[in-house]
């Protein structure tokens, strides 16, 4: 089968995972996103850095063909209390530690961050980057069980961040917005209160991510602007039987949160 996308009727794969039941896959994960950052001039970027691969709390979203030979785009999400710290965190720490404090306040009750978004080039424009890898994370958080979700934002996710009912944080930063990972780059914290109800979602979102909710594994054909994408969905996290969110929780503590500001890679979305 010819792993290219066809650009007329573009078709692909849209699947969860948790990230160490697939290291092989994160490793493709990691170039693609790789190659987009570099694109941008965000070139300190190191493998010795990816510590999510190993992490049990971390869950992959990968966009691929149908054959899984090729890997167009992606995004996670990270649960408090797994082996490292958040990545906004280990992202905003050092200029603000209060962020510190309030991931702490969410995570008690479970909280997590959708991070490391991007798509390649060859798949622009069809909505992936932009919509609906932003509308799967929320919908799988349920099934990973967190009532919470942070986000660090660059200024183009900021809207469709809102579509499926984030808000704005400005309690850190200056109003909730960092120069990262450039100086000349704006980052924005938001939080999405209540991953279940999406109270503040746009109706069209939370219609749809309700939708892939009660349909994990689903095709779709999905349109933005008038150019159509089949997306099979394939979001039923595997393994999760494996996962007690509970014991996460419990590992979310303060000091170790706060013992753990490090350096890392580029993960707004």
């Amino acid at each position: 089968m010819d792993d290219s996308l066809n650009k007329d009727e573009p078709e692909v794969r849209l699947r969860a995972f948790r990230a160490i039941d697939e290291p092989e896959t994160c490793e493709l994960f990691i170039e693609g996103h790789t190659h987009v950052l570099t694109s941008i001039g965000v070139t300190k970027v190191t493998s010795s850095k990816n510590e999510w691969t190993k992490n049990p709390a971390a869950f992959v979203m990968i966009v691929e063909s149908l054959d899984g030979k090729r890997v167009y785009g992606g995004a996670r999400v990270h649960v408090s209390g797994g082996t490292e710290p958040l990545p906004i965190e280990q992202a905003t720490g050092a200029m603000d530690p209060a962020i510190f404090d309030l991931v702490w306040g969410f995570a008690q009750h479970g909280t997590g961050e959708v991070c490391g978004l991007w798509n390649s080039r060859e798949i622009a424009g069809y909505g992936i980057g932009s919509i609906f890898l932003i509308r799967t994370a929320i919908a799988i958080s349920e099934q990973i069980g967190v009532q919470s979700l942070f986000a660090l934002c660059a200024p183009y996710t900021i809207q469709p961040a809102e579509a499926v009912g984030m808000e704005i944080d400005t309690t850190v930063g200056n109003n909730g917005t960092f120069y990262y990972p450039k100086l000349d780059l704006l980052a924005t914290t938001m939080i999405l209160r209540d991953v279940t109800a999406l109270s503040k979602a746009h109706e069209e979102d939370r219609k749809a991510i309700m939708k892939l909710r009660e349909n994990l594994n689903i095709t779709r054909v999905e349109t933005l602007r008038r150019k159509e994408i089949t997306i099979h969905y394939e979001i039923q996290i595997p393994n999760l039987d494996k996962w007690d969110l509970n014991e996460t929780i419990l590992h979310a503590e303060k000091s170790f949160l706060k013992s753990k500001v490090i350096e890392t890679d580029p993960e707004i979305i």
